[in-house]
């Protein structure tokens, strides 16, 4: 088989490969002595020494291969090109896929844009566009040329052919569906100036879905999304790029007052066949449209009428009714709608109000009886408040409902996910067969607005070409039976073999939280586990140092920090290599207070069981954690057979470092709480399988990573240079010997609309980190964003084939597509690399940002799938490239080292207290245009860097 520039021999097929011998890792060179005759350690310290200047000179050393400079990062967007693809990749199966993405006709149209200024100005999308179809409604026909408009909902509205005008004022009266502050529904008038801006040009987007132009034409795509966005928005409850309603699938509860709606997701976007459009099936949370008092019942999950409310219950009702809308229910057909905007401290029976200018007063309770004749039963409860703060209206719960259609925008439990996710998991079969119902009840060919600027859909799924990538021979320890494998259908196990490089486990102890545990159990449980990881390779003490303990989860502080002293004393200054700790099913914040505290307190390695596995006690389960623990105390359970034998094009003929980086954002409704920033990085060479991780936090939704690469003056030193890239490079070469020649970085999580932002900042911290270590050292930088938050799914061209479809009925692991559903001209490409377990598999995106080394598509789409088989927490290949992962878990972890306030209601201070950023290394991040500074992480201790993105 034909295989791109770069792919050696190794990837003609899975035949046994020759058994190389294991990479012994070389030894270490001293910044103090020189080179050290030992070699080195299995767990390699990633410490820095006391003066950074010393490894900045130590690194100038060290000689690298002469080749050309690499290009300097583009100075900004406009002198920026993001790399062509490079051609198709060829190694692997073809097969043919299907896709969830629709051809669009590019419409030949001669599109305008106008301005609309509606005046009073008004936030709501949804009353600027009842204004818009009440003015397009009346004056269509005569003043608007019989033209039928698309509107964006605020400033832009788009018609195929220009308008009678170039600028006209029109004047629309709406009846206000809310109540106004003195109970009144009124009329509102409005003011509408539509103004001819511009001429929206489809002729540049016709160049660029040809590759004769570089730069997306966003405005015509954008007016296109509108155009296809109008219909369903005035049909279903538009969120984002989706839409809902309880018309499109069964509503189902959720709890606590939620329910799910189904609806679909569209967006029209440029690939390589041309525009296409790409729908998929979506489900979201809603307030279900209850009486208020039967919502509170399910919230609080009790009889209210039981007993009164406590200030906790209160708290809650108001956080969860807040901005809700309802009706009333007491006066026959007048529901009269109104937002709640609080709750009242006292009970209806105590409320009273001015009824007439002399400041009569009224109760609640006898108002409602004189003026509708209504008793209120439930007089204990407080009352809604309803309208502005200065004027407030009383509204008793019982007579209000839930208006239906309010999208619950909020944090979901644990069992609102669960049962959410239950919802959306469909089988990859049943989710075709929905997206094509879905596209046959939208009836494009109907669509008026679709028909007026003349978009056609196809009807079909787009039919793709792909190939399957074969998974790569692993290598495991040459004294188990199985020195080698060859993984099927992106699984393995450890039956016959043994981890290649078996980790040391001599001194550890046993802390049970679980009341359900006995003793004896944990002891039981302890000792199976010390078993399986001798046997699967690792050196394990089967005893420990001191006897398990159970403790209380309140105390959890306590008892560790006294259990861990009584180990340390009994080892006399010997480590301590483990804790393993039993935790209940259901343990709260217990496990992040337990990671924190060993993490950036103690200095200690964790392995954390759930009470229901110490029961079970299966081998599956127990060989899984001696996998989890092999790597924490630095051992390796497997490495690429083709990087022992050098054999990975553009890593293995020089040494490459892999990083791994992600941020993550606080979830919605916590505005404080930082942005949390993860940069993972490889630590060995050729192996490219043990990882150092840090972490920082930053300003809050700051999508670039601020502390890639620092500078600051120190009143001793003058200006130090810092930061995370610059560590984890000096790290690598203190593990391995040796300078990265190449470096290789993935970066998850970034949108489309960041990619130019993301790169200018992060690329150009990259070569400033290099720089610092050593003048010209420039090593050639390979920038990939990947993503998985898309809405591209791939299916078997026949579901019942059984040769091309895994056991949950999803594509097969390695199946990449690089043709027409990716972009028109740039580098990327979608990859399938992990097997389904349930629901339809979503393919990781790849794009190319920049690429120095020149990678073939072949080269990096091996690579990539390649590494998704290194993954160390399981024996299945995995759905992202580990060091992404990695980063992922890295700063999800990280939340639970703020302090408790802080990662739990997100109530974080402003102030700035500078030294620990992140693990260690950072100054308190200041962005340019922040009000304040962020409160650093606590430092990591240097022996969990490596580990804590384990788990």
């Amino acid at each position: 088989m034909g295989s791109g520039r770069g792919v050696g021999p190794s990837y003609g097929g899975p035949s046994r490969p020759p058994a190389p011998e294991l990479h012994q890792a070389t030894s270490v060179q001293s910044y103090q002595t020189g080179v050290s005759s030992q070699p080195a350690s299995s767990e390699a310290s990633s410490s820095l020494p006391p003066e950074p200047i010393d490894l900045e000179q130590s690194m100038g050393q060290m000689v690298l291969h002469s080749e050309p400079a690499p290009t300097p990062p583009p100075a900004s967007k406009s002198s920026m090109r993001f790399p062509l693809r490079p051609g198709k990749g060829s190694y692997g199966t073809k097969c043919v896929v299907k896709a969830n993405h629709f051809f669009a006709e590019l419409p030949n149209k001669d599109l305008h844009q106008y301005d609309v200024t509606i005046t009073p100005e008004v936030i709501s999308r949804g009353v600027n566009r009842a204004v818009m179809e009440q003015l397009v409604r009346l004056y269509r026909e005569s003043h608007l040329g019989k033209r039928l408009p698309a509107y964006d909902g605020r400033k832009s509205l788009y018609t195929a052919g220009p308008l009678p005008f170039m600028s006209k004022e029109f004047r629309i009266v709406l009846v206000d569906d809310d109540e106004g502050a003195g109970g009144q529904r009124r009329d509102r008038e409005f003011k509408v100036v539509i103004k001819l801006a511009a001429r929206a040009d489809l002729h540049h987007l016709g160049l660029f879905l040809q590759g004769r132009q570089t730069d997306a034409p966003q405005e015509a795509l954008q007016v296109l999304d509108i155009v296809l966005r109008e219909l369903p928005t005035t049909r279903y409850c538009p969120v984002g790029r989706s839409f809902y309603s309880p018309d499109l699938g069964r509503r189902q509860p959720l709890g606590e007052g939620l329910e799910s709606w189904r609806g679909f997701y569209q967006s029209i976007r440029p690939t390589q066949m041309g525009l296409s459009l790409n729908i998929d099936m979506s489900s979201t949370a809603f307030i279900e449209p209850l009486p208020v008092i039967d919502f509170v019942t399910q919230l609080l999950n009790r009889d209210v009428s039981a007993r009164p409310l406590s200030d906790a219950d209160r708290v809650k009702i108001k956080k969860a009714l807040r901005g809700i809308k309802v009706e009333v229910t007491h006066r026959g057909n007048m529901r009269r709608k109104y937002r709640i905007s609080g709750l009242t401290s006292q009970a209806t029976r105590e409320l009273t109000f001015p009824v007439d200018e002399r400041g009569t007063m009224k109760s609640v309770v006898e108002y409602f009886y004189e003026t509708y004749g209504f008793v209120i039963q439930h007089t204990q409860w407080p009352c809604l408040q309803v309208g502005n703060a200065q004027r407030p209206n009383y509204l008793p719960m019982e007579v209000c409902k839930i208006v239906e259609g309010q999208r619950y925008s909020k944090r979901l439990n644990e069992r609102q996910i669960t049962n959410l996710l239950r919802v959306t998991c469909q089988r990859p079969g049943e989710r075709e067969r929905d997206i094509m119902q879905t596209v046959h009840h939208n009836a494009y060919h109907e669509d008026p607005y679709a028909k007026e600027f003349g978009i056609k859909i196809s009807e079909k799924l787009a039919q793709v070409e792909a190939r399957i990538l074969p998974a790569p021979w692993l290598k495991y320890h040459d004294t188990g039976r199985e020195k080698d494998c060859l993984p099927q259908v992106g699984q393995w196990n450890m039956m016959n073999k043994k981890m290649v490089n078996g980790g040391t486990v001599n001194n550890w102890f046993c802390i049970n939280f679980s009341r359900n545990v006995q003793d004896s159990v944990a002891r039981g449980f302890c000792y199976e586990l010390a078993q399986m990881c001798y046997i699967s390779g690792m050196a394990f003490t089967p005893e420990p140092v001191v006897p398990p303990v159970s403790a209380r989860p309140d105390q959890v502080e306590k008892v560790l920090k006294t259990r861990y002293h009584d180990a340390k004393n009994k080892l006399q200054g010997r480590e301590l290599d483990l804790l393993i700790v039993i935790l209940p099913d259901n343990n709260g914040s217990l496990y992040g207070d337990l990671k924190r505290i060993c993490e950036t307190d103690l200095g200690l390695v964790s392995q954390c069981c759930l009470t229901k596995h110490v029961f079970k006690m299966s081998k599956q389960y127990l060989a899984n954690v001696a996998l989890k623990i092999n790597v924490k105390v630095g051992g390796r359970n497997t490495v690429l057979v083709d990087a022992l034998s050098r054999r990975i094009p553009l890593v293995s003929d020089r040494p490459t470092i892999i990083f791994g980086a992600d941020v993550t954002h606080p979830h919605p409704g916590e505005d404080s709480s930082p942005s949390i920033a993860a940069v993972v990085a490889s630590q060995d060479y050729p192996e490219i399988t043990k990882y150092a991780g840090l972490v920082c936090a930053q300003v809050h939704r700051q999508e670039l990573i601020q502390d890639l690469f620092k500078q600051w003056q120190d009143p001793v030193r003058g200006t130090v240079t810092g930061g995370m890239i610059k560590e984890l490079l000096i790290s690598f070469r203190r593990a391995t010997g040796q300078k990265p020649q190449r470096i290789i970085f993935y970066r998850d999580g970034v949108s489309e609309g960041q990619f130019y932002q993301v790169l200018l900042f992060e690329l150009d911290a990259i070569r400033k980190a290099c720089a610092s270590l050593e003048p010209n050292y420039q090593p050639p930088v390979t920038f990939v964003v990947v993503q998985k938050r898309h809405h591209t799914r791939l299916f078997a061209s026949n579901h019942h084939d059984k040769s091309s479809v895994d056991k949950s009925g999803n594509i097969l692991p390695g199946t990449v597509v690089d043709s027409k559903i990716c972009h028109p001209t740039e580098f990327d490409f979608y990859l399938c690399s992990h097997a389904g377990i349930q629901g339809t598999s979503r393919p990781a995106h790849y794009h190319v940002l920049w690429d120095e080394n020149n990678f073939t598509a072949d080269a990096l789409q091996t690579l990539t799938n390649n590494l998704c088989y290194t993954y160390a927490r399981c024996t299945r290949s995995v759905s992202i490239v580990p060091p992404a992962y990695y980063a992922h878990l890295a700063a999800f972890r990280a939340r639970f080292y703020m302090e408790p306030e802080t990662s739990d209601s997100g109530s974080m201070t402003s102030g700035a207290v500078a030294g620990r950023g992140m693990g260690g290394v950072g100054r308190s991040t200041r962005v340019p245009g922040a009000n304040a500074a962020v409160r650093p992480l606590p430092a990591l201790k240097e022996n969990v860097k490596r580990v804590m993105f384990y788990c």
